[in-house]
């Protein structure tokens, strides 16, 4: 979470009070605002007369923005059985080794390719004690970035020897501007909340004093399926859909005093 804290007077209590002399021109400081396009940049300066009465008020806005997925995570895994572990685990990278050559050779880069998961355990009898052999299993996750290509690299893994496939799972590559413009939204939603509040109070609404940021990437559902060899050319169409990006934003403003 980010934390942005904007400036406020720190003389306003004693301008209330009366204290102190001078010719009551009153000073000026800079204070730091929202910038509007989903940032936080420094806004004119405003005299000591728009100070904030008490701790103003704090609200909550939120904002939301649509993006379409354009790559999806693939996991595929293979088991292998043998009489020794060392036998199991062996077979096993020579396995995964075929699986992982196919998906290269269906497009997958070498950076898109990571193992997720090794395992060996013991195959007991029925007395569930006596230990017949041992069992070793691996997965591999590939990124697809073309999401028509999915079932071409779906197939490819089968045929070297993957036994299971689970996915995909969609996501967008990249979010930037769909957060900035969910900043925004958030934003003018914390400003029409406390608009509100200050209406009903009877006060005017100042500046932002204060700015908590929050939220991000909404994934979607996650869709899993498992395939066989005898169905890996029968692998459905993905269809991205779309998922939201979301921001939360915490923000104080002042209570203007009169001029």
């Amino acid at each position: 979470m980010k934390v942005v804290v904007l400036s406020v007077l720190a003389a306003s209590a004693l301008a209330v009070a009366g204290c102190g002399g001078g010719d009551g021109s009153g000073s000026e400081v800079a204070l730091s605002g929202y910038s509007g396009d989903g940032g936080v940049s420094s806004a004119a300066p405003v005299s000591q007369a728009a100070a904030p009465a008490g701790d103003g008020i704090t609200v909550v806005g939120t904002g939301t923005a649509d993006v379409v997925p354009d790559v999806a995570d693939w996991s595929f895994g293979v088991n292998s059985q043998a009489a020794t572990a060392s036998d199991a685990l062996s077979a096993n990278a020579s396995a995964m080794n075929a699986v992982i050559s196919a998906l290269k050779d269906a497009g997958i880069a070498k950076d898109d390719l990571q193992t997720t998961q090794v395992s060996l355990y013991p195959m007991t009898a029925d007395d569930g004690r006596t230990v017949t052999g041992y069992s070793a299993s691996s997965t591999v996750t590939a990124t697809v970035r073309k999401l028509g290509d999915a079932g071409k690299v779906v197939d490819a893994a089968v045929r070297a020897g993957a036994n299971d496939v689970y996915g995909p799972n969609l996501r967008p590559s990249d979010t930037d501007a769909q957060y900035r413009e969910a900043v925004d939204k958030a934003f003018d939603d914390a400003r029409a909340h406390a608009e509100a509040i200050a209406e009903k109070a009877g006060v005017s609404l100042g500046a932002p004093v204060a700015i908590v940021e929050g939220g991000g990437y909404m994934p979607g559902p996650v869709l899993y399926d498992r395939a066989t060899a005898a169905g890996a050319a029968e692998v459905a169409p993905v269809e991205p859909g779309k998922q939201q990006v979301s921001a939360s934003l915490t923000v104080t403003f002042s209570i203007a005093t009169g001029a």
